[in-house]
């Protein structure tokens, strides 16, 4: 009844009055708050001035490495779909776009170690950018043989390779065989026998973790005459030929007894360790010796050792090197001892047993 009552008592006019002006109202409002977003970003073909990184937007790179997060500035850009490096697009959850930025993480893997040009697509054109985009530096995760004489081939493995321009034994260049982005194969010269690959490519060179020869040969295809087989516990084959690094034969090991030794034994006089800085030797892992450990000791000595655990990846060679630093800097060596450690019997292979 209320509202009927305040219904009666407007008049006609009042309410047309009313209604126009309400009318006005809803009409300032709307010009007054209306965000026109047709015209939000720029209806023009993008364009690219600069790349940054996230840390310090102000300077412009001159290069960046494969999976970086990157900054590329420009205009027009707010309504990017696609950042592509070469002929590689970046995930669309990995890249977001205002009208002057895009933030974006490039790709872990590109065609090329270098140029690598940056192309941006927008709903209204595309933008390239010539820049350098880096492989990471050449990574070398192992090469076999572990070692060889003049003209070995050797494999190198890892990864980044592309582009490789030199590989050195030391300071001297190899005859690269052939290359690709995970492994280099090269032949030793008859110059020099052993030392410390280095691999080159346009981001830079790397050293390999481990030496390349023996400098001192305890066994390769036979033992070194003065050395003989002590062992026990095991039953050593030397003159095996499945299973066999480089050469005609490397040693099978049977542990036929929990905590048995692969002994090999030096007659006097002793070697000296002068000049001379780890212990080397190559180990193939077989069916039943993933994951199994192996003690090394010299000298008998249980106060300085070093264990080592056998690679779960079966079936292939792994080069071993133990600095004698790790075994108390023995200043000669009698013996050299590769001891079952696990309490297990298993079978495994060696061969290049040595010093470097």
């Amino acid at each position: 009844m209320y509202t009927n009552s305040i219904k009666k008592s407007l008049n006609p006019i009042t309410l047309g009055c009313i209604a126009f002006c309400s009318v006005l109202l809803l009409v300032s409002c709307k010009k007054d708050n209306y965000v026109d977003y047709s015209t939000k970003f720029n209806a023009l073909p993008p364009s690219i001035s600069a790349v940054t990184d996230l840390n310090n937007r102000a300077l412009a790179l001159s290069s960046v490495v494969y999976g970086d997060w990157i900054i590329i500035k420009g205009q027009n850009l707010g309504t990017t779909s696609k950042v592509e490096f070469s002929t590689v697009a970046a995930a669309d959850s990995l890249f977001s776009a205002d009208d002057t930025t895009i933030t974006v993480k490039i790709p872990a893997n590109l065609p090329d170690p270098v140029n690598n040009p940056i192309t941006v697509t927008t709903k209204y054109g595309k933008a390239v950018y010539g820049f350098k985009i880096l492989q990471p530096a050449p990574v070398i995760s192992s090469f076999s043989p572990g070692a060889g004489g003049a003209g070995t081939e050797v494999t190198i493995t890892g990864d980044y390779f592309s582009g490789v321009s030199s590989v050195k034994l030391n300071t001297t260049d190899l005859a690269i065989v052939s290359s690709s982005k995970t492994q280099i194969k090269v032949t030793i010269p008859a110059t020099i026998t052993g030392g410390f690959f280095f691999v080159t490519t346009p981001s830079g060179t790397t050293r390999a973790a481990i030496s390349y020869g023996l400098g001192y040969v305890i066994y390769a295809d036979a033992l070194t005459a003065g050395w003989s087989n002590t062992s026990y516990s095991t039953t050593a084959i030397f003159n095996n030929t499945a299973n066999v690094l480089r050469g005609t034969n490397s040693v099978k090991c049977n542990y036929t007894a929990t905590f048995g030794g692969f002994r090999l034994t030096k007659a006097a006089p002793s070697i000296s360790t002068a000049g001379y800085s780890t212990v080397k030797f190559s180990v193939y892992g077989s069916t039943n010796s993933g994951g199994f450990k192996i003690r090394v000791i010299l000298n008998g000595s249980s106060t300085a050792t070093f264990t080592l655990t056998l690679p779960t990846t079966l079936g292939v060679w792994t080069q071993v090197e133990v600095p004698l630093s790790s075994l108390g800097n023995p200043a000669t060596i009698s013996s050299i001892e590769l001891k079952e450690f696990s309490g297990r019997i298993f079978e495994v292979f060696f061969d290049d047993i040595g010093l470097f």
